[in-house]
């Protein structure tokens, strides 16, 4: 009956567990030299973004961060903001993902003055078709838009890791211990050397 019971509660520890991940029957582990996943999203205007529209006719960047108005990821994006003409001056277009709304990245780009898309994966989708980690789950975080503080909720808190997606349509970079506040340059250096 010991057995029963503990079998019992390990079970539905791991169901809890697994009510709260985004996570696919076989999780996805991309290398570098894959194909990289067809995708679309909700972007920062409310308009659709569709990789194939985009994918073969630049190199991609496509960074997965936890949440906008928050420290790490608003250094991040000032970063690639900051790098943004020597990056398209290499053919470069870098597109930010989290699971904010796209209402919230709207909000996040005018905060930033932001001159690249970021794209709402508030149910991970996205992020499971890459194989980045992904917590579901209500979070509020904070953030100044036109001099007055407001309150953004996100449904879901994405792993920080980014990729570069070569212009035929391959993993060129996979990187998953990102530092926030240098990503964008640690893109221009591969940039640098990716032929």
């Amino acid at each position: 009956m010991k057995h029963v019971v503990s079998f019992a509660l390990a079970t539905l520890a791991f169901v809890n567990i697994a009510a709260n991940q985004v996570s696919a029957a076989d999780p996805v582990d991309l290398k570098v030299g894959d194909a990289a996943p067809v995708f679309h999203a909700t972007d920062d205007t409310g308009a659709a973004w569709k990789s194939s529209d985009h994918v073969g006719k630049k190199i991609i960047v496509v960074y997965f961060y936890p949440a906008d108005f928050t420290g790490g990821c608003t250094k991040q994006a000032c970063g690639f903001r900051d790098d943004m003409a020597k990056l398209s001056s290499k053919d470069v277009e870098v597109v930010g993902v989290s699971g904010d709304t796209a209402k919230t990245h709207a909000a996040f780009k005018k905060a930033h003055d932001l001159n690249f898309a970021l794209l709402a994966d508030g149910e991970g989708k996205l992020a499971e078709k890459f194989g980045v980690p992904c917590a579901l789950g209500e979070k509020t975080a904070k953030g100044t838009v036109d001099g007055k503080e407001e309150s953004f909720v996100r449904t879901a808190t994405i792993s920080r890791w980014t990729f570069v997606i070569d212009k035929k349509g391959k993993i060129a970079s996979k990187n998953s211990t990102v530092k926030a506040a240098e990503d964008s340059k640690a893109i221009l250096e591969l940039i640098q050397n990716l032929k």
